[in-house]
């Protein structure tokens, strides 16, 4: 049964860093080439493509004689910096064989948060795309800590395709898909749930973090976010282009939930980083499922520093965070008017998204 409206136009595909490796951690770039013509093959078709890849800090462990991932933040910055440079050599090369025009895009968490800067990157990759170049984007490891030190760009990949709005998210490793308990490939997944969880375990790489976990919660922002997301094996011959034209056939197909977020709203749930909490009683929580918007009367706690416009977390008395918004109120001005009648809203429906 088809999953997905028709063949999708606009693909962000994810290369991670195991595709670079084979054997025992010796570089294995062959694979890219393949991938280009896949790409090339779409571009001719119609379609628009955005790489986000990993892999920097894997080729300057390799260039430096790293047999394991370093520990020291300094050292993980310098493989990033030696590896960037060879990383983007290679997917140069690549595609100047294919025809093609590849474009360096290196962002952080900070240019999803900041909304200006968020728009920026949007209309940049997008004019890009209108050029026929394919921008291949990475996290800005040189200077940014989190990404690092807590995560894979499986988080990243979905961001972009939020950003960009695209339809397919492919997340490709060197694995077939999310396993099941006894090992066999699940080939569809119409809800993320506990159950789809648990299957996900750690990566056991040296030069990788993340792992199944990480594309599973890169799995749920697309999805939630009305894109399709698939989990596939990059070393498997045509699999970009296979993706695209049959992604039921191909890994494990997430499937999108029905209602495409707004942009903003997007950019709400899951761009933006709260700068503090509102928690609300059962009644401003109940009016807010109902798409109401937030009141100063229904408050019963505030935390954290925020101005008008800022990202907030919005929780239930139960400190689950439930929904997100921008504020009409600073966190100052919130202290003294929480859990009164008030004559301005706090967060205007419009401006709300419920997670």
């Amino acid at each position: 049964m088809k999953q997905l409206p028709g063949k999708c136009k606009r693909v962000v595909v994810k290369v991670g860093s195991s595709l670079f490796c084979s054997g025992k951690e010796k570089l294995d770039l062959s694979l890219l080439s393949g991938m280009a013509a896949d790409i090339r093959k779409l571009v001719d078709e119609g379609s628009q493509v955005v790489i986000v890849s990993s892999g920097a800090i894997a080729l300057g462990m390799s260039m430096l004689g790293l047999k394991t991932r370093p520990k020291q933040l300094s050292y993980l910055q310098a493989a990033a910096a030696i590896g960037q440079n060879e990383l983007m050599n290679v997917y140069r090369d690549v595609f100047t064989e294919k025809g093609l025009n590849c474009a360096q895009v290196l962002l952080t968490w900070e240019d999803f948060a900041d909304r200006k800067r968020y728009l920026n990157a949007k209309n940049t990759l997008l004019t890009l795309l209108k050029l026929k170049c394919i921008p291949v984007i990475n996290e800005n490891d040189t200077v940014s800590t989190e990404e690092i030190k807590f995560g894979d760009n499986d988080k990243l990949s979905s961001l972009v395709a939020g950003l960009i709005d695209a339809e397919l998210l492919v997340i490709l490793s060197d694995v077939d898909g999310l396993l099941d308990r006894d090992k066999k490939l699940v080939h569809l997944v119409t809800e993320i749930n506990s159950e789809v969880k648990a299957l996900a375990c750690p990566t056991q790489r040296a030069t990788c973090v993340g792992g199944m976990i990480t594309k599973i919660e890169a799995a749920r922002m697309a999805v939630d976010s009305g894109l399709a997301c698939l989990i596939a094996n990059g070393r498997k011959a045509n699999i970009i282009a296979s993706c695209v034209d049959l992604p039921e056939a191909c890994g494990t197909l997430f499937i999108p939930k029905k209602g495409r977020l707004a942009a903003k709203h997007r950019w709400l749930a899951f761009g933006a980083k709260p700068k503090g909490k509102i928690k609300v009683d059962d009644g401003a929580k109940c009016a807010l499922l109902d798409k109401k918007s937030l009141l100063s009367v229904g408050i019963t706690s505030v935390e954290g520093h925020f101005d008008i416009k800022d990202a907030v977390s919005i929780t239930d008395r139960h400190n689950s965070e439930f929904a997100r918004g921008r504020v009409n109120i600073s966190s100052r001005q919130l202290e003294k008017i929480k859990g009164v009648r008030y004559g301005k809203e706090v967060i205007h429906r419009d401006n709300i998204v419920i997670l």
